[in-house]
């Protein structure tokens, strides 16, 4: 079984690969554009991507392809749809990162309300302002509003009580039984529920899939309805903001926002980049590594192996998300 793996990808996920008798192909650089060619040039039966664009062209253009594994939670970035039509799976590997996406939640709520980031560029400018940043209000006892509660937002929730906050959960599956077994507050399902939740947030930490119901779902209204000078944290994706909306909400309301993702961040792993939004005073972000920590890298590269080894076994799919 010859296997592609487009993006950086643990050693041992590759030796484990390999251990399964696969021959495997690391072609880490390989542009977007590239990727069909690399395919059909492979002869690829399985193709392994992080953050990296599979679109229809690549997915037609891969002859002997037939899984396509995105090593980690998310798959907006595979045209799930081109590949059905191909009689090509797309599996994920969800649950693996949450704890790493979890513990970038709470150090985005830290910055937000310490303004660690500012305060280190100033010191690194040789800037000392122990006045400008001597009052913060602190976490403890502040109210968390979490939107989403699969595994990412369940960890989110057990640290968030670690740090004495209280939790609302809203979800589309939400009800009064499952808040009551979560030990968290009721925020409801729907999204007239959201709108009630969000006044009685001091922050907010997203957790949604990106498809076409969550789509800019934190819109204008949404942002009306935070508290004003609320935090807002969004490590799932940056369809699901109106960053527009989020700006003016800035600016009007004093939201400080913690940000891994953006509306319209790049594919690249390195490249010259910027949006508006993160040249706000009070936006701290990331590069889109919620999820690179060693650990839940690790934990990705031994699903991935497994999930390879249930099909090339049974021929079976795990984690088909299409």
């Amino acid at each position: 079984m010859r296997v592609l793996i487009a993006d950086k990808f643990e050693k041992q996920g590759i030796d484990g690969l390999t251990g399964l008798g696969c021959d495997v192909q690391a072609n880490t650089e390989v542009s977007v554009a590239e990727l069909g060619g690399a395919l059909a040039a492979a002869g690829s039966e399985v193709l392994i991507v992080r953050s990296k664009k599979v679109l229809a062209g690549a997915i037609g253009a891969g002859k002997s392809l037939r899984l396509i594994i995105r090593a980690g939670a998310g798959y907006d970035n595979i045209d799930c749809n081109a590949a059905k039509g191909a009689g090509i799976a797309v599996c994920n590997c969800p649950g693996m990162n949450a704890v790493a996406v979890a513990e970038l939640v709470m150090g985005l709520l830290v910055c937000c309300d310490r303004r660690v980031p500012d305060q280190a560029a100033d010191l690194r400018a040789g800037q000392w302002n122990k006045g400008a940043y001597s009052k913060a209000r602190g976490l403890r006892g502040m109210t968390l509003g979490v939107i989403g509660v699969g595994s990412i937002g369940r960890e989110v929730m057990r640290r968030a009580k670690a740090f004495d906050m209280t939790c609302i959960a809203h979800s589309l599956n939400m009800n009064p039984l499952r808040a009551q077994d979560l030990g968290v507050g009721h925020g409801g399902s729907t999204r007239a529920d959201l709108l009630k939740m969000l006044p009685e947030c001091d922050a907010v930490s997203l957790h949604v899939a990106a498809n076409s119901e969550s789509e800019k779902m934190c819109d204008a209204a949404f942002f009306g309805a935070m508290k004003p000078g609320a935090y807002f944290i969004n490590t799932s994706r940056g369809s699901v903001v109106d960053e527009g909306a989020l700006r003016a909400a800035i600016a009007d309301k004093g939201i400080r926002a913690g940000l891994d993702v953006f509306e319209d961040e790049p594919a690249e792993a390195k490249t010259g980049w910027t949006t508006p939004t993160v040249a706000l005073p009070g936006v701290y972000g990331t590069h889109h590594c919620g999820a690179s920590t060693d650990q839940a890298q690790l934990a990705v590269a031994e699903e991935v192996v497994r999930i390879v080894k249930v099909y090339r076994n049974t021929g079976k799919f795990e984690n088909r998300v299409n």
